[in-house]
């Protein structure tokens, strides 16, 4: 049985699949920026998605959508630190937070947050050795480039061996730091540097990213490879961000982040009922 166990105590168990809502205190991320910066109405949507089924809230305080431009750590902090306080005073759920900074991590876990989420895989100022200091989870994630440049003509020779040779490159620099493998989780990056079909061989392959023995996250919720491929715009990408959301469980992911929690719910609950032949 895979658990992650914060630095309070709190566990997630992860033979099974577990939903991770999405929360962006940000003015411009791609699908939902604006929407709750107020921290009155994040809390509520917070609240709605713990109704819903969400498992993990994953707050983050800077977009990384492509083209996004950076964020002060000031601000960053101002953003995120009072939601985690808030988030962690009325529920025991397990909070993620969204960030590469090494400051917003000591921050955010000294808050009460119990897993760090990071797009840069721990490769920012400190960020390795802050993360090793806190000894609570950190999920890994590839990404080709940095956020402003990243979907410039992106090239791979083999996407698949190269986002595993840099997630197990990673792995093994976090190992050294003193991060047990136990309390990772990897993140293939969709979309982070990565064409249309990029994205589609790897998705198709996520099950040859399970020899390093971490957890995989999977996050397409209304990206732009559903636009890509149906030729809608962001709005009307729920039911196809579901529908990929049931086939990564089929995969064998184990964490999936959404932005629709409770149709993500019912579909990867379903998926993972037929898998496994039971509840």
């Amino acid at each position: 049985m895979n658990t992650l166990t914060s630095c309070h105590g709190r566990s997630l168990n992860l033979s099974r699949p577990r939903i991770m809502g999405i929360l962006n205190m940000t003015l411009d991320s791609f699908s939902d920026g604006g929407w709750f910066f107020n921290p009155d109405d994040a809390l509520c949507q917070v609240k709605k998605m713990l109704a819903e089924g969400a498992d993990i809230i994953d707050i983050g305080g800077e977009s990384t959508r492509p083209g996004a431009g950076a964020v002060l750590v000031e601000e960053e902090l101002a953003r995120v630190i009072p939601l985690v306080e808030r988030v962690r005073a009325e529920s025991d759920v397990f909070i993620s937070v969204d960030t590469s900074k090494a400051a917003v991590m000591r921050e955010a876990v000294a808050a009460g947050a119990d897993m760090i989420n990071d797009v840069r895989a721990l490769r920012e100022h400190e960020a390795l050795e802050t993360a090793a200091a806190l000894q609570t989870p950190v999920c890994l994630m590839h990404m080709q480039g940095e956020p402003r440049s990243m979907q410039h003509r992106p090239e791979y020779q083999d996407v698949v061996a190269e986002v595993k040779a840099f997630l197990d490159a990673r792995i093994s620099a976090c190992e050294k730091a003193g991060i047990a493998r136990e309390q990772m989780v990897i993140d293939p990056g969709f979309g982070f540097g990565k064409t249309l079909e990029h994205n589609l061989t790897l998705f198709r392959q996520l099950p040859d990213l399970q020899s390093s023995g971490c957890p995989i996250l999977v996050g397409v919720s209304r990206k732009s490879m559903i636009g890509a491929v149906l030729n809608i715009p962001v709005q009307e990408r729920m039911p196809a961000s579901v529908a990929l959301a049931g086939l990564a469980v089929w995969l064998g992911v184990a964490i999936i982040r959404t932005h629709n929690v409770r149709e993500t719910f019912d579909a990867v609950n379903m998926c993972h009922a037929v898998a496994n032949g039971h509840r």
